[in-house]
């Protein structure tokens, strides 16, 4: 099992119930959760198959961005 962590612009309860029906249904995703709290939002993934490429795509056709972080 693969760690994804991305930067994103999902800042809110809101944004967060717009993405869930979308992550959830992204085949190779174990878990996910945003640290709303974090200045840099940052979407955690347990990815199982899922890469980094598949969720940033996803959250680009719903309108959020999702950056690769290095090191965190």
């Amino acid at each position: 099992m693969e760690t994804i962590k991305l930067k994103t612009n999902i800042n809110c309860g809101g944004c967060i119930s717009k993405v869930t029906p979308f992550l959830d249904k992204l085949e190779g995703i174990d878990t996910w959760e945003v640290d709303t709290n974090d200045p840099d939002k940052i979407l955690t993934i347990k990815s199982n198959g899922a890469s980094e490429e598949d969720v940033k795509t996803t959250l680009q056709k719903i309108g959020f961005k999702g950056e690769h972080v290095n090191s965190y």
